[in-house]
């Protein structure tokens, strides 16, 4: 679980003036009031001591997913890669979704330098996303982007960049995404070029990819989108996904409707980074074990707010963590039906091979879709 530093006006350093201001007062002091005081000074220290690596959150049994916009990475030179570095390796988080990634060469060199973890960063006009992933947790199946001609610039100045992953054999599509910024929170219809026009058509489309092309995938579709979720219906970028009840839900939505001081995106306040859930999700995550989180990094460093947004960001993380359910076997079990054949996501028939996402079909017309890690199928 993340832990949390609550700063204020006192502290160490205010008992240890207090102390030495009036050592006469403390030497008068009964034993029992003398060790009340120590405990109070160590506990403060305690307190208000915390460093970056104090930071934790991921555990081992669950998926553990962040997105976080980096701010043109790196912020402020090695400053910035030696925090970032220190801040991956202790949240223990599975699967980065990154937004602007500004040099490249840097990034990969200090993911190089972190023991157990792996980048997925495409080419192309226009970069910045990239993915992060725990390589005793997650196993990359396949990376691409979308909507990349022209025709979508508009909507996508930086085209969605899709990751195909396995995590405890179970299949997951994270769709990462970095939406226009700016505007005046205002829709208008008339105007192409209008932000507001721009991020709620990328919705549209990104609805569309997610029905046609992933009906019955687990989805989570996350990244900076540059808008409010909780705002009136009328002006609400996100009313395809909102008007869709049954088949989305945003996992932050009670951090955007929560106070502006647990928000992603302090400066302005506003909370702009949001984790979307496709139906094939809710399962997992309305279990009372999920953890929804935005990370208050800054008050494990030094210099609060101040340091974290000179040296690393302007966003902080947004993060999910939640038990993933298994396929359940026992209906199947209990027909005790027989595997007819194996074909892949294509419908070609083929022969079972570990780490592939096969569908498996029975003699009483049911078909599983399932990715097994082990040597024999699973059936």
């Amino acid at each position: 679980m993340f832990l949390y530093r609550k700063a204020g006006p006192s502290g160490p350093a205010f008992l240890l003036l207090l102390i030495a201001a009036t050592p006469r007062y403390f030497c008068t002091m009964t034993t029992p009031a003398r060790l009340a005081l120590i405990g109070l000074l160590f506990f403060a220290r305690t307190a208000y001591g915390q460093t970056l690596d104090d930071l934790e959150f991921g555990l081992p049994n669950t998926l553990d997913i962040a997105t976080w916009n980096i701010e043109w990475f790196p912020k402020n030179g090695n400053a910035t890669i030696e925090r970032v570095q220190t801040i991956v390796q202790n949240l223990d988080i599975d699967l980065w979704a990154i937004q602007e990634i500004d040099d490249t060469t840097a990034f990969k060199g200090m993911i190089d330098a972190i023991d157990g973890y792996e980048y997925v960063l495409m080419d192309g006009w226009f970069g910045g996303l990239v993915y992060v992933y725990s390589t005793d947790a997650i196993e990359v199946l396949n990376a691409y982007e979308i909507y990349t001609a022209s025709t979508f610039w508009n909507p996508f100045p930086r085209s969605p960049l899709v990751l195909h992953f396995a995590f405890e054999g179970e299949s997951f599509y994270a769709i990462n995404n970095h939406f226009k910024c700016c505007g005046n929170g205002t829709i208008n219809w008339s105007d192409a070029y209008d932000e507001e026009t721009r991020r709620h058509e990328a919705c549209v489309l990104l609805n569309e990819y997610i029905q046609q092309g992933l009906p019955e995938e687990r989805v989570i579709l996350l990244g900076d989108l540059n808008d409010l979720i909780q705002e009136p219906a009328a002006n609400n970028v996100f009313a395809p996904f909102l008007d869709l009840p049954n088949e989305y839900v945003f996992a932050d939505m009670a951090i955007a409707e929560g106070l502006s001081s647990g928000w992603s995106f302090p400066g302005w306040p506003s909370h702009l980074d949001h984790l979307l859930l496709s139906n094939e999700v809710f399962e997992d995550f309305a279990s009372p074990s999920t953890v929804v989180e935005c990370l208050d990094i800054a008050s494990f460093m030094p210099g609060g707010w101040s340091e974290f947004d000179t040296n690393v960001s302007d966003h902080r993380p947004v993060v999910l963590q939640m038990q993933v359910t298994p396929l359940d076997l026992e209906a199947l079990q209990t027909a005790n039906p027989q595997l007819m054949r194996i074909t892949d996501a294509l419908g070609r028939e083929c022969r079972y091979a570990p780490g592939r996402l096969l569908l498996y079909h029975f003699d009483d017309g049911s078909v599983f879709k399932h990715i097994s890690l082990s040597a024999q199928p699973p059936y």
